[in-house]
Parts: structure tokens; C-alpha cells; sequence
């Protein structure tokens, strides 16, 4: 009997721990598979990116650039910034990226800046049902690491001017409209107690304004004013000629054989992106650039000197990329 009984208690021990371990195990089987299900939708979300062929192409009518109007009781804070090419960085996918083309840059408060009743919920709201109603898509709500703002704020030189938006304080709404030929149109917003910020963008690509100086046009110049300023282009940031920069030092040279006794000095300039030493360093190795190529030609040496200024002495507006583009030069000077 007592056999028996000792018998059943330690069996039902047994069954016991058997079906809390089936439990146990069931449980956290359980678990794992909603934590998994978390874990597999965040990286799915950590890997997703944004394509603009995935966004829908919107025909509606929707005016002229810039194309919307301010919320009502709003107005701009000061004069609009308008250009018709420029670049601004917008926070795809969390990573400040570079588009160009015409551009619309304002600071927005009340009009009647006596009352204190500026709302951004409404001045975002406002943009966002207008943007969307136009068959806009929000593809990036948030902020910018400071990683990523030092990263590619010295690319960015435009922040500080009024309108401007990618630092890491401002919690940022970027909106795309895709449109059928091409010129989609980006618009991001941000703002705080005081005011809203609001940046337009039609995605357009540059347009190459300059033209190649022929030999007669640079002797011209030099006869008369004494120098000839010459866009050459080399590859980015580097001081290699590029197939279309050769052939103005072709130019350059024709202009040399022409007139045996002409010496002249050959000197360099960039724009202002990046630090004042690497552009002095940069100039000068591409005035080098230049002397080196026509001495190649059979050009004396002795008729030819070479420096650089780097960003010194610009000749346009370096906060414009068409300014930019006419500062990246190289100045013929006759001795």
C-alpha cells in the first residue's frame, strides 16, 4: 500500500513538471514569435528606401512654380529666395541628399505679428492636405543625426540664408510629387513656436550657360583688357582635364604659336566649397594643370608661370551654383 502510494505521488510529480515545462515552452515559443515578427518588421523598415518609381505619377493641375499659396493669416517673413537652378538637401531617408533645380526658399510668420497666434499644427496640417490633395506623397518625417549634419554641412552652403533647413534641431516633413516628365517637385517644412520654414523645389537638371573660348576671342581679351578668364573643366575636386577642358588649352596654345614674343601667367580659382586650404592647394595644381599641358604642345616653358588663389577674388556669387560655376576659372594674365 504504501509502495502503491509512494508510487502515484511521484508520478504525478513528474506529470506535473512535464506539462509546466510544455507550458513554459509554449509560452516562449510564443514570444519569440511576436518578438521575431517585431525584430523582422523593424529591419524591413531599416532596409526600405526610397525609389521615385515607386511613387505614384500625379496629373493633376496644379499651376505655376512655386505652386502653393500661404495658409491663411500667413505671409512670407521676408523676400522669398527664387532661383532658377540651385541645389538643396532634403532628408531621404534620413540622409541629407543633394537635388537641383528651380527653387523657392521662405520663412513664414503671421501677418499681423502683433498677435500671438501663430499655430504650426496649422501651418503643417495646412501644406500637408494641400500636398496630398495634389497627389503628393510624405516620404520623410523627422530629424537628421548629428553625424549626418556634420557630414554634409560644408557641402550645404546655403544654411544660414534665410529659409534654410536640415539642421539637427528642426523636426522635418519632406513631401514628393512625382510628375510625368520628369520635374517631380520635393517640398520640406519645419517649424517651431515662432514661425515655419518652407522649401519648394521642381526638379530640373543644370543647364550649361558657358560656352568654349575660341583662340581668336582669347587673344581678343588679352589684347584688350590684358587677361582672358576661361571656364576649364576638370573631374570633381581632382586636377585632371576633362575631354572639353582639353580642348581650350587646345585653344590656349593656338593663341601662344600665333605670337612667338606673348608670355603670360596662368593662375587658378574655385569656388568657395570646402575649406580655404584645400582650394588653394586644388588651384594651384590645376594652373599647374594647364601650364603643364601646353608646355606638351611645344609651348617654351620660360613663357609661362602658374599659381593659385583658390577661392580668392571670386567674380560671382558663391551662394548660387551658376556663381559657383563661373568662380571655378582660370585667368590668362599677359606679362
Amino acid at each position: 500500500m504504501k509502495k502503491t502510494l509512494l508510487t502515484f505521488i511521484v508520478g504525478s510529480f513528474l506529470l506535473s513538471c512535464t506539462n509546466n515545462t510544455r507550458k513554459t515552452d509554449e509560452g516562449t515559443s510564443a514570444e519569440d514569435s511576436i518578438v521575431t515578427e517585431e525584430v523582422k518588421g523593424e529591419e524591413a523598415e531599416m532596409v526600405s528606401s526610397f525609389d521615385i518609381n515607386s511613387i505614384p505619377v500625379s496629373d493633376k493641375e496644379i499651376g505655376d512654380f512655386p505652386f502653393f499659396s500661404f495658409p491663411e493669416g500667413m505671409k512670407s517673413q521676408n523676400r522669398p529666395i527664387e532661383r532658377d537652378y540651385d541645389i538643396i538637401y532634403f532628408p531621404i531617408d534620413g540622409i541629407m541628399t543633394p537635388i537641383e533645380g528651380k527653387v523657392f526658399k521662405v520663412n513664414v510668420s503671421l501677418e499681423d505679428r502683433r498677435n500671438d497666434n501663430w499655430s504650426l499644427p496649422f501651418f503643417l496640417k495646412s501644406y500637408d492636405d494641400a500636398i496630398l490633395s495634389a497627389g503628393g506623397q510624405k516620404i520623410f518625417d523627422g530629424k537628421i543625426t548629428r553625424e549626418e549634419y556634420e557630414r554634409y554641412k560644408d557641402e550645404a552652403t546655403y544654411l544660414g540664408e534665410d529659409g534654410s533647413i536640415g539642421y539637427t534641431s528642426d523636426n522635418i516633413k519632406v513631401y514628393v510629387i512625382r510628375r510625368s516628365d520628369g520635374k517631380n517637385i520635393y517640398i520640406q517644412l519645419t517649424g517651431n513656436t515662432a514661425g515655419g520654414k518652407l522649401n519648394i523645389l521642381q526638379e530640373e537638371g543644370f543647364k550649361q550657360t558657358i560656352t568654349i573660348l575660341k583662340s581668336d576671342e582669347i587673344k581678343k581679351q588679352l589684347d584688350e583688357q590684358g587677361k582672358a578668364v576661361l571656364h576649364i573643366n576638370f573631374d570633381t575636386d581632382k586636377a585632371t582635364l576633362k575631354p572639353d577642358g582639353s580642348e581650350v588649352v587646345s585653344e590656349i596654345v593656338k593663341v601662344l604659336s600665333s605670337d612667338p614674343t606673348l608670355k603670360i601667367a596662368i593662375n587658378g580659382y574655385t569656388d568657395n566649397s570646402g575649406s580655404k586650404e584645400h582650394n588653394l592647394k586644388l588651384s594651384e595644381e590645376r594652373a599647374s594643370t594647364v601650364k603643364s599641358e601646353i608646355i606638351k604642345a611645344g609651348i617654351a616653358a620660360e613663357r609661362l608661370t602658374s599659381k593659385g588663389f583658390g577661392q580668392g577674388n571670386p567674380i560671382a556669387d558663391n551662394g548660387t551654383e551658376e556663381g559657383k560655376a563661373q568662380n571655378r576659372r582660370v585667368e590668362l594674365v599677359k606679362r
